[in-house]
This record gives C-alpha cells, sequence and structure tokens, in this order.
C-alpha cells in the first residue's frame, strides 16, 4: 500500500460517508481525516435549493474553523423520476418534511426516510422506479470554495429491501449494472460505482495535479 503523503479534511458527521471517502482515498496515498473538533463547531443551515449550494454552504462555514486547509464537505441525496425529483436535497430529512409539511433543519433517521419513500412509491403503483443518487463535493479555503465536482449513479428504487450494508436509501437502491442493491455491495464495490466515489475520484485527480 503507498504511503500516506497527504492529508484532507472533511466536514462530516455521517460515519458511513466517511468510510466510503477513507475507501476511496486508501490507495491513494492520501488519508482522510474529520475536521478537527467537528462536533464543537455550529452547524451551518443546508437551505440551498441544489445539493451544489448545500454542499457549497457547509464546506465554506466548515473551513473558517481550518485556517489555510482545504476542506472538503459534500451534498447528496436520492432522485426519484416517479416523485418528480424528491426526496433530492430533502433526502436527509424526507420522513419529517412529508409529516409536518415544511422543511426541518433536523434530519430524519434512515427507517423513517425509507418506510416515507416506500410509501410514497407504493401510492403510484407498480414500478419500475427509475432514480439517480447524486453527490456533490465542494472543496473550500478560508471560508471560500474552491472547487467543485459532481458524481451520479443511475438505478431502479425497490418497495422491499435487500442487504444489511450501506446507509441511507442504500437497501432500496437496485443497480442493474451489478444486479445488486448499494446494500449488498462490498465497500470497494460501492466506491466502485457510488454518486460518491465519482465525485471524489475527481477531487483526487484534480488534487494530485495541482498538489
Amino acid at each position: 500500500m503507498p504511503a500516506r503523503e497527504h492529508q484532507i479534511l472533511i466536514a462530516t458527521s455521517n460515519p458511513g460517508k466517511l468510510r466510503e471517502f477513507q475507501g476511496a482515498a486508501r490507495e491513494l496515498g492520501v488519508a482522510v481525516e474529520l475536521l478537527p473538533d467537528l462536533r464543537a463547531i455550529p452547524q451551518p443551515i443546508e437551505d440551498g435549493a441544489t445539493f451544489e449550494a448545500n454542499a457549497r454552504i457547509k464546506a465554506e462555514a466548515y473551513s473558517r474553523h481550518a485556517p489555510s486547509e482545504l476542506v472538503l464537505a459534500e451534498d447528496s441525496g436520492l432522485s426519484v423520476d416517479a416523485l418528480h425529483g424528491a426526496p433530492g436535497v430533502h433526502s436527509a430529512r424526507y420522513a419529517a418534511s412529508l409529516r409536518d409539511g415544511r422543511v426541518p433543519h433536523g434530519n430524519s433517521d434512515d427507517e423513517e426516510n425509507n418506510h416515507a419513500l416506500v410509501s410514497q412509491l407504493d401510492r403510484i403503483g407498480r414500478g419500475p422506479f427509475t432514480a439517480r443518487y447524486v453527490c456533490v463535493i465542494a472543496a473550500a479555503r478560508d471560508g471560500l470554495t474552491v472547487v467543485t465536482f459532481t458524481g451520479e449513479a443511475h438505478g431502479e428504487m425497490l418497495t422491499v429491501p435487500r442487504g444489511s450494508g450501506g446507509f441511507g436509501y442504500d437497501p432500496f437502491f437496485f443497480f442493474p449494472d451489478l444486479g445488486k442493491t448499494f446494500a449488498e455491495l462490498t465497500l470497494d464495490e460501492k466506491s466502485a460505482c457510488s454518486h460518491r466515489g465519482k465525485a471524489f475520484r475527481q477531487f483526487l485527480d484534480w488534487y494530485r495535479a495541482t498538489s
């Protein structure tokens, strides 16, 4: 394994996302670490209308707490065609937004969100329900976005879960190319084909070229 020569700071409270970033970077001699004291930093309000806007909001806010360092943040979610792109930027708080009729600042848990999504699909009827996962990574320094990258993974939504891995909507997101849901993939398999892996590899290519 190549020696870890560089370190990248990332701001995420989701341990599943951190594992995926660390897995993608491991073989490239890059260490991905959490932004120090992340839990003590006030969370920025993600009120952007797009994944990119929210990724920028987070990256810029958190980078102010690590002067001169490059800090990554990402925003990602699920877009289902039959639901006109929902849950979209509200993916992490979909159940709460449907229940309350407004967009809350706090997230719903995975079980609540998945139940809400399946209920919406059941109302529509039979699939297939084409969908895509989207991830936008923003890299910021001293409060200013330096660059952004976007990755997508296209698949179909199931209404019965399969697999015990991953997180979020992964047990219901079927990836036809491999004949599995994202929750049935190993970490390496998921990194190779996921929206987050694609966006992060673009960032790593840029990082190596500019470092």
